[in-house]
C-alpha cells in the first residue's frame, strides 16, 4: 500500500494524530490485520475475531454534526476502507508524548488490573472510549461499557475498580482530530480496486441505488458484524462490497405517518433513543444485542436482512407489524416483515434490492409491548429463544393481538394458530393455557447447540405464561429484558 496516493481512490483517515493516505487497499483486508502487519502496531489483539472476545477493541473517532464523536469498536470486523475519514485511535496512542500514561492505562496500574496482560489493551481502549465520551462512573455504566471484553485471569473486580478510578485522575490534554477530519471530508463515492475486489463507498440514496442496480451480486453491508465474519470465519472472497454506512439519509430514524421509520444504515447506538422513547421493551432487548462495541456497528435493517433465524429485532418487528421499505433503483416497495423472510436465510429481496428503512407502527391507545430474550448468560449472548408480544384488551377480551418468536423455526415467525387462540377470548387464566397448547402447532423446533427443541417449546410456553402474569399484575420480580440496577 502506498501513503502517497491519489486523493480521489486512497483511503484517507487518522492514525492517531498521522494522516493515512492509502492506495491499492485490499477490500477484504480488515483493520485488525492492517494494524498488526502493516503498521506493526501489536497492542491490538485477536482473540477470537469475531466480535465476542474484545481483545481487538480499538476506538474510532467521527466528525457529526455536534462535533467529535468516540466510540469503542471491533477491528477484527472492520474493513480498512471504512475508516475513510475518520480517526483510528489505538493503545500506542494513549500515552501523551513525554510518556505519561493516560488516565484508562495508569488507573489499571494503580488497581492491579492485569494479569497475563493479553486482554488489557482492549479494557484500556473500551475505558478510553467511555472516558471521551463522559460515561458515567456507576456500576451499571461501567458494566456495560466492558460488557463486550472478556477477562480469564485477572477478574473483574479490579477493572471496575480502574473505571471508577481513572474519572479521579487529572484530565490530559486531548487531542482535536475535527478540523483534519473535516478536511478529510468527501462528497463523492468512495472506489476502490484491488486485483478484482471493488470497494464502494456512496454518500447519497441515489448513488447507492444506481451502485446496487449496476453490481446487482455485491455485498452490501452497513455495519459489517455480519460481513466481518465471511472474511475472519468463512473465509471467502468479497469480490464486491457496497458500503452503507457513509450514507447520511440511511442513518436517520423519525416518526412520520404514524411510524417510527429508521433508515436502513442506523446503528443500535444511534437509534437507541427513538426506540426506547417509543418502544420501552424493544429498548430493553437491543441494549442486550451484542456489546457496546457491536452495538456501535451493527444495525436495525442489517440484523433483518442477514435473515438469521436467532435475529433479536426480527420477532418484535413482526409483532409490531413492521414493514421494510425496499428500493431497487427508483421503485420502492413495503414488505411486511412477517413475509420478508421466505426460507432458512433467504429473504424476498431481489438482486440490486437493499433495505431503505424499517416503519414500525406507534403503538395505539390501550396497545402494549413486551418482548423477552432468553439466552444463557444476560449480557453478548445469542438468543435460545426471542418472543416478542403486543396486545390490546377492551373490556377484558383480547382486541389486538401478535406474537412472534425467534429461535422457534428456520425463520422469525408468528404463532397463528396461537394469536386465533386469543383473539376475541376473555383474557383469563385458562385461555392462555389453551393459546399455550396451540404453539406446538405453530412451531416444531429443533435441536441445537443453544438448545433443544423441547426446551425451546417449554420457554416459549412459559413466555407466554409471563405475558399473562404481567399484563395482569401478577408478574413475580423477574426481568429478563433489563439488567438490575443497584
Amino acid at each position: 500500500m502506498n501513503a502517497r496516493a491519489s486523493p480521489d481512490t486512497a483511503v484517507r483517515f487518522l492514525l492517531g494524530r498521522e494522516l493515512r493516505a492509502l492506495e491499492g487497499v485490499d477490500p477484504n483486508l480488515t483493520v485488525l490485520e492492517y494494524l498488526r502487519t502493516v503498521e506493526h502496531r501489536t497492542g491490538t489483539k485477536e482473540g477470537c475475531a469475531e466480535g465476542d472476545c474484545g481483545a481487538c477493541t480499538v476506538v474510532l473517532g467521527e466528525l457529526t454534526p455536534a462535533g467529535m464523536r468516540y466510540r469503542a469498536v471491533n477491528s477484527c470486523l472492520m474493513f480498512v476502507p471504512v475508516l475513510d475519514g475518520k480517526q483510528l485511535i489505538t493503545v500506542e496512542d494513549l500515552a501523551a508524548p513525554d510518556g505519561q500514561l493516560h488516565p484508562a492505562q495508569q488507573a489499571m496500574v494503580d488497581c492491579h488490573a492485569s494479569q497475563c496482560g493479553f486482554c488489557t489493551p482492549g479494557f484500556v481502549m473500551s475505558l478510553y472510549a467511555h472516558y471521551r465520551s463522559g460515561g458515567l462512573p456507576t456500576r451499571v455504566a461501567i458494566d456495560e461499557a466492558l460488557a463486550g471484553n472478556l477477562c480469564r485471569c485477572t477478574g473483574y473486580r479490579p477493572i471496575v475498580a480502574a473505571a471508577r478510578r481513572m474519572g479521579e485522575l487529572p484530565a490530559p490534554e486531548a487531542f482535536d482530530a475535527a478540523p483534519e477530519l473535516a478536511a478529510l471530508a468527501r462528497s463523492d463515492t468512495l472506489a476502490i480496486e484491488h486485483h478484482g475486489r471493488r470497494f464502494y463507498a456512496p454518500r447519497t440514496v441515489a448513488a447507492l441505488a444506481e451502485l446496487s442496480v449496476r453490481h446487482p451480486d455485491a455485498r452490501l453491508f452497513a455495519g459489517g458484524t455480519d460481513a466481518g465474519l465471511w472474511v475472519t470465519k468463512q473465509h471467502r472472497d468479497l469480490e464486491t462490497l457496497i458500503h452503507l454506512g457513509e450514507v447520511a439519509a440511511l442513518r436517520e430514524a423519525r416518526v412520520e405517518q404514524g411510524c417510527l421509520e429508521i433508515g436502513g444504515a442506523l446503528s443500535y447506538s444511534d437509534g437507541l433513543a427513538a426506540v426506547d422513547e417509543h418502544f420501552p421493551a424493544f429498548a430493553a432487548m437491543v441494549r442486550r444485542i451484542g456489546s457496546v462495541q457491536i452495538r456501535n456497528l451493527g444495525t436495525f435493517a442489517g440484523n433483518v436482512a442477514n435473515a438469521s433465524p436467532i435475529g433479536d429485532t426480527p420477532p418484535v418487528l413482526i409483532a409490531l407489524d413492521a414493514q421494510a421499505v425496499l428500493r431497487r433503483g427508483e421503485r420502492r416497495r413495503g414488505v411486511a416483515l412477517d413475509e420478508f423472510f421466505s426460507a432458512y436465510r433467504e429473504t424476498v429481496l431481489e438482486p440490486g434490492e437493499f433495505i431503505e428503512s424499517l416503519r414500525l407502527p406507534l403503538l395505539t391507545r390501550g396497545e402494549r409491548l413486551w418482548v423477552w430474550k432468553v439466552s444463557k448468560r444476560f449480557d453478548q449472548d445469542i438468543s435460545a429463544v426471542c418472543g416478542a408480544f403486543k396486545l390490546r384488551l377492551v373490556d377484558g377480551r383480547v382486541d389486538t393481538i401478535r406474537i412472534a418468536f425467534g429461535g422457534m423455526a428456520a425463520t422469525p415467525a408468528r404463532t397463528r394458530h396461537c394469536e386465533q387462540a386469543l383473539l376475541g377470548r376473555t383474557w383469563r387464566e385458562s385461555t392462555i393455557e389453551a393459546a399455550a397448547d396451540a404453539l406446538e402447532e405453530d412451531y416444531q423446533p429443533i435441536d441445537d447447540m443453544r438448545a433443544s427443541g423441547v426446551y425451546r417449546l417449554r420457554v416459549a410456553r412459559n413466555l407466554l405464561r409471563k405475558l399473562w402474569l404481567e399484563s395482569s399484575g401478577q408478574s413475580p420480580s423477574i426481568n429478563l429484558g433489563s439488567p438490575a440496577h443497584e
